[in-house]
């Protein structure tokens, strides 16, 4: 998030470390990781595992831990390389200006979940997508969970650090006035929370996914896919 300290800050509990932790505890941590080995693997489909993939503001690693890649690198304005692993090359980065510390063109991949209503303003948030297009190759793709406030409703400005309200027709407008093709939206993708309606079970998680008419029910986040052009 934008408004975060400094690595040279990172022994001191912000704002937003209390939030999560109050937000989500060790089990909740646990469940959802049990969840997103099943997003994975529906979401690779859209990676190229011949390639880098990047996780911007990647959290405690839920995706980067569990997509295939040649190379896996996560950023977060926090100190995360704890719950990530040796195997992910972690930067400590400012999303919006993550260009200056990572390399220009390089990933095949660039993920993003659940970070674009943190940004202050749409503003900010077209000049992080811009920033996810100079990191991103000729061709490589950008992938971004986004809740729907259009499906949300009101229950989206429940998270004090929610700012920027995004539905899929208006978080594909950002990405294509950054530079991106859309290649995919699913505006019916998953629960708004992992503590809402979704399975838990990783079979039912599974099942879940599978079948657009589970998704139509509970659906409250939207997938958007887009490419950098060549």
């Amino acid at each position: 998030m934008p408004t975060e300290p400094s690595s040279g800050d990172a022994q001191v509990p912000t704002d937003l470390d209390r939030i999560y932790e109050s937000r989500f505890s060790d089990d909740d941590a646990a469940a959802k990781d049990r969840i997103w080995t099943e997003i994975c693997a529906f979401l690779q489909r859209y990676v190229d595992d011949s390639q880098p993939v990047l996780d911007v503001a990647a959290d405690r690693g839920y995706f980067i831990r569990h997509i295939r890649a040649a190379e896996r690198w996560a950023t977060d304005v926090r100190d995360i390389r704890d719950a990530l692993g040796p195997e992910i090359k972690f930067v400590e980065a400012n999303g919006p200006t993550m260009s200056e510390t990572l390399p220009d063109g390089y990933f095949g991949s660039v993920f993003m979940s659940n970070y674009l209503e943190h940004l202050t303003d749409s503003s900010v948030v077209v000049r992080q997508l811009r920033e996810a297009l100079a990191v991103t190759r000729p061709a490589g793709r950008v992938i971004i969970l986004q809740p729907n406030i259009r499906l949300v409703g009101a229950a989206y400005w429940d998270f004090l650090d929610h700012h920027t309200a995004l539905t899929e027709k208006s978080l594909r407008e950002a990405a294509e006035l950054a530079g991106y093709e859309t290649v995919e939206v699913l505006t019916r993708f998953l629960p708004f929370t992992t503590k809402s309606r979704i399975p838990q079970a990783p079979w039912l998680v599974r099942w879940y996914l599978r079948f657009p008419a589970a998704r139509w029910l509970l659906g409250k986040q939207s997938l958007y896919v887009g490419v950098r052009p060549i």
